[in-house]
């Protein structure tokens, strides 16, 4: 009988990337009521999400946010990590609606864990994420997001790193310097941020919230920097609400350079570690809904030939999103 609390990594030879079994993820907890969250504070009168008698994951009556190790990990030490970031303790709440100083908050334990994570000698790549919406697997309504330490640089950086050789230089600075020529797909911008539909989206309503300034990673950006990304993260969450008037499933996703290259435990040395290894801040939106019932699914083409075909094209879908975004305000 296999061990359910082992993790164990295979690496598929026809794809070149690893594959991460972690065989007691199925027994985490589902689409839990309100009254059973384990993301709400621990209230003993059994209040507002609260289980009498009985503690959650945040054993305090209330929290502004909370970083706790995952208890369903798809990695764990010595192979890297998995943490649960919860940003409030308000069960309906949602990134979109926190207030700007909590968001701005938040911007700063992302960098903090970055830091600390890519510190250590078994991480090569920290990613930090949100899935919002039982249509991309959401678990717990509760608004939070993740972050795993990979032991390895996983596919998708290992591209864009690819990318920058290919372009003879930082790819995302590049794409940024064409949509900023175009202009048609710009949603939203301000001094430090410009968030766009890339011109070669695969989903239809896909968005990238780049810095203007090259930043490896959230330890190169200034206060004023992680307050703007911030707002400009805020406001196309909320503008994906507006668009349909329904809350906007997605994936959310932060793009960092690895940490791979690095002085442990020298935050200075992390820095110039990561600029050193590749990579442009920023942070890309995966939303499934191609109309306000409709779902775009990864099916024959995507998955078997890795071929995305889209519905919409950027233009349209950005013309809409920058509309959305103003009535979101």
């Amino acid at each position: 009988m296999s061990d359910r609390s082992k993790i164990e990594e295979r690496f598929n030879e026809l794809r070149g990337e690893e594959v991460v079994y972690a065989i007691h993820r199925q027994d985490r907890t589902f689409l839990p009521t309100r009254k059973h969250c384990p993301l709400c504070p621990t209230r003993p009168d059994g209040r507002a999400g609260g289980r009498a008698g009985a503690d959650t994951e945040i054993p305090v009556p209330a929290f502004e946010i909370a970083v706790f190790d995952n208890r369903f990990p798809a990695f764990q030490a010595p192979r890297g990590a998995a943490e649960v970031v919860v940003y409030t303790d308000d069960h309906d709440a949602s990134f979109g609606t926190l207030a700007p100083e909590r968001a701005e908050a938040l911007m700063w334990v992302w960098r903090h864990r970055y830091e600390e994570l890519g510190a250590r000698a078994d991480v090569q790549y920290v990613f930090i994420f949100e899935n919002r919406g039982v249509e991309v697997g959401v678990t717990l309504h509760h608004p939070h997001g993740q972050i795993y330490g990979y032991p390895f640089v996983p596919p998708v950086p290992t591209l864009e790193l690819a990318a920058d050789a290919r372009l003879g230089g930082c790819a995302p600075c590049s794409l940024l310097a064409g949509e900023l020529e175009d202009g048609r797909r710009v949603l939203h911008q301000n001094e430090a941020v410009v968030a766009y539909v890339p011109r070669a989206a695969r989903w239809p309503y896909e968005a990238h919230v780049t810095m203007r300034e090259h930043r490896a990673s959230l330890l190169e950006c200034d206060p004023q920097e992680l307050r703007m990304l911030a707002g400009a993260l805020q406001a196309l969450v909320r503008g994906y609400d507006a668009l349909f008037d329904r809350p906007f499933p997605y994936v959310m996703a932060i793009h960092q350079a690895p940490t791979t290259t690095r002085a442990a435990g020298d935050p200075p040395a992390l820095a110039a570690g990561a600029a050193a290894a590749g990579g442009h801040l920023h942070v890309e939106f995966y939303p499934p809904l191609r109309t306000a019932e409709k779902l775009k699914y990864p099916a024959g083409s995507e998955q078997g030939a890795g071929t995305f075909i889209s519905d919409v094209l950027p233009e349209e879908s950005a013309a809409e999103l920058r509309e959305a975004i103003v009535r979101g305000t």
